[in-house]
C-alpha cells in the first residue's frame, strides 16, 4: 500500500522554496513555485514575475539616480508684516579729503601718492589750496599714518549734517556709526555696532522713515591738478542701503545723491535663503581677514575663520579675499580693510597695494560662495529740485548761507520702505527622502504587489535557508563525528579487556610513547584511551 504524502508535506521544512512561496505575500510567487511539473502557465508566471521585477528595479534605480542628482526649485513668494528692520544706510561724500585740513606734511607723504603731486609742485598747490607756503627749514615727520589724515581730513557728519528726522523724530550725528570704505570716512545710519538696538518701522511711505539734509561743502573739495585714477570730477554724496550683516562697498555698489534736488529713495526688503552643497552651494562660515590656512591662490576662496566672527555675506568674502591679498602681497593692509595688519604708507598705496587690489577686481579674482541666507533691497529713485525759489531765502537765513551756496550744496535724501511687505526668494529640495521613498513603495506595490512587510519575510526566510542548510549541514557533520567517535571509543575498551599481559627476563625494550586518543562522548566529558602501555 502507498503510504499518504500527507505527513511528509507536514514535515517540509520552514526554508522549503515551496513552502515559502506559497505562504509569502509576494504576488505571483505562489503559482511559479507551486506543486507540479513544469507546464506553460507556470512558464507564463514566471516569465511576468520577472518581467515585473526588472521593471520594479529599473524604477528604484531610476528614482535613486534622480535623488542623487539632487535638485532644488526656487519658490517666490509675497509676505505681508506689521514691523519691518529698517536698513543700514552708509553715505560717503565724493571728496575724500578737506582742503582747509591739509598741511605740508601731508603733501610731502601723501602728495606723490594721492593726488599726483612732485615735490616742486607743493608750493603751488598750497596756494591753489590758499593756504601759505611751508616756513623755510620744514621738517616732515618721520613717519605717517595714513588712517589718521582721512580721520582728521575727511568730512565731518557734524559740519555735512544740516537737517535729519527718522519717522518724524529727531535725530543727530550720535545715530550715525563712523566707518572707513575705499572712498575714505564715511558714516552708517543703523549700523547695530556695538549691540545698538536696530530701529524699525511701522508705516510705508514717505515720511515713514530717514530723511536728512546735507551740504556736501563744495567749497572744501580740492582742486583737480592732474588726471590720476582717484580723482573725483562729481560732486555730492554717494549712498549704500544694505543690511546690518554685511559691510558697505559703497564705491562699487553706492548710488548718487547730487545738490540742488532732493532724492527719494523708496524701498522692498527680499529675504533669500540658498541651499548648501550638495544642492546648492551656499556658505555659511564665517571669515577672520588675520587667518589664513596657507599661502595659496587667491584665486581660491579664503580659508575659514578658526574662531567666530562677523557673520558671512558676499562682500564680506570679496573684502577678506581682498585683505589678505594685499597683506601677502604689500605686507599691509588698506584702511577699509579689516584685519590687525599695519595700514599702508603713502608709497605702499602707490607702488603695491592700489595696483594689487585693481589687478584683483579687473579680473574678479576672489571666487566667493553666496551666503545662504541674504536681505537685501530693491530700490526706486526719484528726485525733484531743492530749494525752490520761495524757499531759497528762508534756506539761505536758516543756515546762514547765500542762495547760491544753498543751491550748490545742499540736497535731501528720503529712505523709506514702499510698503510693510517683502519678498521670499527660496530654493528647495526638490526630491526629499520621503518622496524617494513614496516612489519606490509605488513602483513596488504597482510591479510585484508587495510592501515592507513582504521585504522582512524575505529576510526571514534567507535566515531559515542560511540556518537549515548551511548552519544545519555543519551540525550534522558534527553529529556524525561524534557518532564515529563513540564507536571507537567502545571498540578500543573491547580490545584492552582481552588483551595478554607480556613478561620477559631480558633487558626490556625501550617504551613508545603513549598513544592517546582524545574525543567526546555522548555525554560531551573528556576522556582519553590509553591502547598502549
Amino acid at each position: 500500500m502507498k503510504p499518504s504524502s500527507g505527513p511528509e508535506e507536514a514535515r517540509q521544512p520552514t526554508s522549503d522554496i515551496r513552502v515559502f512561496a506559497s505562504n509569502c505575500t509576494l504576488h505571483g510567487l505562489g503559482h511559479v513555485f507551486g506543486p507540479g511539473g513544469l507546464t506553460l502557465r507556470r512558464v507564463l508566471w514566471a516569465t511576468a514575475v520577472l518581467l515585473s521585477l526588472a521593471t520594479f528595479l529599473y524604477q528604484v534605480v531610476e528614482r535613486v539616480h534622480y535623488y542623487r542628482e539632487f535638485h532644488h526649485q526656487t519658490a517666490l513668494d509675497e509676505r505681508e508684516s506689521h514691523r519691518l528692520t529698517f536698513p543700514a544706510v552708509t553715505l560717503c561724500n565724493i571728496n575724500p579729503l578737506r582742503r582747509s585740513r591739509l598741511t605740508p606734511n601731508d603733501l610731502h607723504w601723501a602728495g606723490p601718492a594721492l593726488l599726483g603731486l612732485d615735490p616742486t609742485e607743493h608750493a603751488a598747490f598750497l596756494h591753489a589750496l590758499g593756504q601759505p607756503p611751508a616756513p623755510p627749514g620744514f621738517m616732515p615727520s618721520a613717519t605717517f599714518d595714513m588712517a589718521q589724515l582721512y580721520a582728521r581730513a575727511g568730512h565731518s557728519l557734524d559740519g555735512m549734517l544740516l537737517d535729519c528726522r527718522y519717522r518724524g523724530q529727531p535725530c543727530g550725528p550720535e545715530n550715525f556709526t563712523e566707518v572707513f570704505t575705499r572712498m575714505g570716512r564715511c558714516y552708517t545710519f543703523n549700523s547695530g555696532a556695538g549691540g545698538a538696538e536696530l530701529l524699525t518701522t511701522t508705516k510705508g511711505g514717505a515720511g515713514n522713515g530717514l530723511e536728512i539734509m546735507l551740504d556736501v561743502q563744495q567749497e572744501e573739495y580740492l582742486p583737480v591738478w592732474r588726471d590720476v585714477e582717484e580723482t573725483p570730477f562729481e560732486v555730492g554724496i554717494r549712498v549704500q542701503i544694505h543690511s546690518q550683516e554685511e559691510p558697505p562697498l559703497i564705491d562699487q555698489l553706492g548710488l548718487g545723491a547730487a545738490p540742488g534736488y532732493q532724492t527719494f529713495v523708496s524701498c522692498q526688503q527680499q529675504q533669500l535663503s540658498f541651499l548648501p552643497p550638495p544642492w546648492g552651494d551656499c556658505s555659511s562660515v564665517s571669515l577672520d581677514p588675520d587667518f589664513e590656512l596657507e599661502p595659496s591662490d587667491p584665486l581660491g576662496a579664503p580659508g575659514p575663520s578658526p574662531t567666530p566672527s562677523s557673520p558671512y555675506s558676499l562682500v564680506g568674502c570679496r573684502l577678506v579675499c581682498e585683505t589678505r591679498y594685499v597683506a601677502r602681497k604689500c605686507g599691509c593692509r588698506m584702511i577699509h580693510m579689516p584685519g590687525s595688519a599695519p595700514v599702508c604708507s603713502p608709497q605702499q598705496y602707490k607702488d603695491c597695494a592700489h595696483p594689487a587690489l585693481d589687478a584683483m577686481l579687473r579680473r574678479d579674482a576672489c571666487s566667493c560662495p553666496r551666503p545662504c541666507a541674504v536681505t537685501r533691497y530693491a530700490k526706486e529713485l526719484s528726485m525733484v529740485r531743492i530749494p525752490s525759489r520761495a524757499a531759497a531765502r528762508y534756506l539761505a537765513r536758516k543756515f546762514n548761507r547765500s542762495e547760491a551756496e544753498i543751491a550748490e550744496n545742499v540736497l535731501v535724501l528720503d529712505i523709506f520702505f514702499e510698503a510693510l511687505n517683502y519678498e521670499t526668494v527660496e530654493q528647495k529640495k526638490a526630491y526629499e527622502v520621503s518622496e524617494l521613498l513614496g516612489d519606490i513603495g509605488g513602483q513596488m506595490g504597482l510591479f510585484i504587489g508587495a510592501s515592507l512587510l513582504t521585504i522582512l519575510e524575505i529576510l526571514d526566510y534567507l535566515c531559515e535557508v542560511f540556518r537549515d542548510r548551511v548552519l544545519g549541514y555543519f551540525w550534522n557533520r558534527r553529529r556524525s563525528q561524534r557518532h564515529s567517535s563513540t564507536n571507537l571509543l567502545q571498540e578500543g575498551l573491547g580490545s584492552h579487556r582481552t588483551q595478554v599481559p607480556h613478561f620477559s627476563l631480558g633487558p626490556r625494550p625501550p617504551t613508545p610513547p603513549c598513544a592517546v586518543t582524545k574525543t567526546l562522548s555522548a555525554s560531551h566529558h573528556t576522556c582519553y584511551l590509553v591502547t598502549r602501555l
